[in-house]
C-alpha cells in the first residue's frame, strides 16, 4: 500500500509507513517516508557508494604488476565490478532526491565518509588475495542482510552486488591457496598480509553496539537486520576455519572457541585507530582522496561534452 495522495493527513501517512515497516514490506521512492528515514538512507547508501569507488584504488594499484595475464584479467574484472557497484548505489541514492554530482562533491571534499578499510595501503601482492578473502568476506556479512532492507531500490541493488562480492571473495581465496602452496617466501607474504588486514577487517563492521549512534534506529526501520557486534561475531566464526585451511594464523592471542556460546571469543580491535582513520588520519586517507579528486577533475571535459550533447538533442 502506498501513500502518495496529497489529501491524506501527515499522521495517517506516518501510520501507513509504520504499518509497511511492521509488515516487513518495502518502502518505494514515491511512498511517503519520514525525513529522518530518508536522511539515514542517503547517508548509508552514499557511504556505501563512495566505498565502492574509493575501493577500486587499493587493488587497481596492482593491475599492471600482477604476475600473469590471467591474474591481471581477474583483477581488472574485479575493479570494474566495484565501479559498477558504485554506479548502482549512486542510482539508488538518487531515488531519494539527491544528486550524484552533489554526493561526489561531498566525497572529494571529505564531508561524507567511506569505509575505513580503504585507507590502508597495499604494499604486497598478497594483499590482493587477503582483501578478497577478508575485506570482501566482511562486506558479504554486512551486505547480505541488506538484500532485505526496507527500502526497495537499495535492497534490489544489493542482490546483484552480493552475488558479485561472493565471487570476489572466492577469487581472493583461490589466489591465497595458490600462494600458500607455493614457496616459503610466498607463504610468509600471505601471513604478513593477514597480520596487517585482520584487525582493520573487524573494524569494518563499525563501532561496538554501545558506541554505535545509528544502529538502533536503523534496525527499528528494518534498514539493518543485525547489530555491528552480531555481524562481527559471524565474520570471525566464518573466518577461523578458512584460516586453518589456508594454514595461516590470525593475529589475535585471545581468539579461541567457546563451547558454552558455540562461538569464538576474540580480542578487542583498537578503536582509537578506527576513530583516527574515520577522522581522516589513516595511512592512505590523503592519497585516496587526492587520487579521486584528480580523477574527477580530469573527467570534467567528458561530463561537459555529455551535457552539451544531451542539450543539443533535447
Amino acid at each position: 500500500m502506498t501513500a502518495t495522495h496529497h489529501d491524506v493527513r501527515e499522521p495517517d501517512l506516518e501510520a501507513v509507513f509504520q504499518a509497511t515497516i511492521d509488515a516487513d514490506q518495502r518502502i518505494e521512492p514515491r511512498d511517503w517516508m519520514p525525513d529522518d528515514y530518508r536522511r539515514t538512507l542517503i547517508r548509508q547508501i552514499a557511504q556505501h557508494a563512495h566505498s565502492e569507488i574509493i575501493g577500486m584504488q587499493p587493488e587497481g594499484n596492482w593491475i599492471t604488476r600482477a604476475p600473469s595475464l590471467r591474474r591481471k584479467a581477474i583483477l581488472l574484472a574485479k575493479v570494474q565490478d566495484e565501479a559498477g557497484h558504485g554506479m548502482y548505489l549512486y542510482a539508488a541514492a538518487e531515488t531519494l532526491g539527491v544528486d550524484r554530482e552533489e554526493l561526489t562533491e561531498k566525497l572529494i571534499s571529505a564531508t561524507q565518509k567511506y569505509s575505513s578499510i580503504f585507507n590502508y595501503p597495499t604494499p604486497s601482492y598478497a594483499d590482493v588475495g587477503v582483501i578478497g578473502w577478508l575485506v570482501d568476506g566482511a562486506a558479504i556479512c554486512n551486505q547480505v542482510p541488506l538484500c532485505r532492507c526496507s527500502y526497495g531500490p537499495y535492497a534490489r541493488a544489493m542482490v546483484r552486488i552480493c552475488k558479485e562480492e561472493s565471487f570476489h571473495q572466492r577469487q581472493g581465496y583461490e589466489l591465497l591457496l595458490a600462494m600458500v602452496n607455493g614457496t616459503p617466501e610466498q607463504q610468509a607474504m600471505v601471513q604478513e598480509s593477514v597480520d596487517r588486514w585482520w584487525w582493520p577487517s573487524l573494524m569494518m563492521f563499525g563501532p561496538a553496539d554501545g558506541d554505535s549512534p545509528n544502529t538502533q534506529q536503523s534496525m527499528a526501520w528494518n534498514i539493518k537486520r543485525h547489530t555491528n557486534d552480531e555481524l562481527r561475531q559471524r565474520f570471525v566464526d566464518m573466518s577461523v576455519p578458512q584460516a586453518e585451511a589456508l594454514g595461516v594464523t590470525l593475529p589475535d592471542p585471545d581468539l579461541r572457541w567457546n563451547p558454552e556460546r558455540q562461538a569464538h571469543d576474540f580480542g578487542e580491535p583498537d578503536w582509537s585507530e578506527f576513530t583516527a582513520v574515520i577522522a581522516g588520519s589513516g595511512p592512505a586517507n590523503t592519497q585516496r582522496l587526492a587520487h579521486r579528486r584528480r580523477a574527477h577533475e580530469n573527467g570534467a571535459w567528458v561530463r561537459e561534452a555529455a551535457q552539451a550533447y544531451a542539450e543539443k538533442h533535447s
